[in-house]
């Protein structure tokens, strides 16, 4: 009976590594990427004061990841807009969201019960994407798993590692949202994801990579849709990157500590200089006294 069981999840886990994402997938990662572009602060005036910049940051949205991985592995940064298909799914789902009548198609996309099933299909084509990221660089480069990990995160990270270039085109630069400075759970999780990937990879993972994709989606899915329902922004690694960096890194402040310690210990030594330089001075002054009472 467990044999059977585990022959099953290992034919569910290859049907769901084989099952294509384009359309269905491909457009709700569209709707998904494309709403968190109209909730961006001065979206929707952009998109009434210049379409075209508009656009262009919708593309930027959906597409950012193949962007900028060809970038790196030195293909055409513009070579995924050959992609007719795709360029005109996300372009028609830029106008619903941003220019359909009585905002409509928008309202129904953030219907919660709706957004959630479209969270989590987005999930599905994030994992896909990270794992094809590995599998691509595995072919340039068989040994470079720096690499492999690099562009399997870039895959699955999207436009956030590219958020300032599209804050430039809505005329924004505010560098302090660096997404590298402040990573968001799907960045971290495709960092953690490609790492998994490049391991069973170089087969120092004991697992398919169908059964990985099929795990790993699950997970995704699973964290998107709670932090979605539940309007959190918390990562649920927090608690193991908390200890780990304690131990690995050290405390952040005990930085603060040994600043301050510095400046109070500087501080004293200020007022022990103060206190010397002023009690030579009181002895100067009463050697003086002395000298003239002496001559008087």
């Amino acid at each position: 009976m467990e044999l059977l069981s585990s022959l099953s999840l290992e034919d569910l886990a290859v049907s769901f590594s084989k099952l294509p994402v384009f359309p269905l997938f491909d457009v709700a990662y569209y709707i998904i990427s494309i709403l968190y572009l109209k909730y961006e602060p001065g979206a929707v005036a952009l998109s009434r004061r210049s379409p075209v910049a508009s656009w262009l940051c919708a593309m930027l949205y959906c597409f950012g990841s193949y962007i900028l991985a060809d970038v790196l592995l030195g293909d055409s940064p513009i070579d995924y807009f050959s992609n007719n298909s795709n360029i005109l799914l996300a372009s028609a789902v830029w106008y619903l969201v941003f220019y359909c009548p009585l905002n409509l198609f928008y309202k129904i996309v953030s219907f919660l019960p709706i957004k959630l099933v479209l969270v989590g299909m987005k999930e599905v084509v994030r994992v896909r994407k990270i794992a094809i990221g590995i599998h691509h660089a595995h072919h340039h480069y068989h040994h470079g798993w720096v690499i492999m990990v690099l562009i399997g995160w870039v895959k699955g990270s999207g436009v956030a590692l590219m958020s300032n270039l599209e804050q430039l085109l809505r005329g924004v630069w505010k560098p302090e949202t660096n997404e590298i400075l402040h990573m968001s759970f799907p960045t971290k999780a495709s960092l953690y994801g490609a790492i998994l990937f490049t391991l069973q990879q170089a087969h120092w993972l004991p697992i398919s990579k169908a059964n990985l994709i099929f795990f790993f989606t699950l997970f995704m899915a699973a964290c998107k849709i709670f932090m979605t329902a539940t309007h959190s922004h918390g990562s649920p690694f927090a608690p193991v990157e908390n200890g780990l960096c304690l131990v690995l890194f050290g405390s952040p402040d005990g930085i603060h500590e040994e600043h301050d310690h510095h400046h109070h210990h500087h501080h004293d030594d200020h007022e022990v200089s103060h206190s010397a330089g002023k009690s030579k001075e009181e002895l100067n002054e009463g050697t003086r006294k002395r000298k003239v009472k002496k001559a008087e």
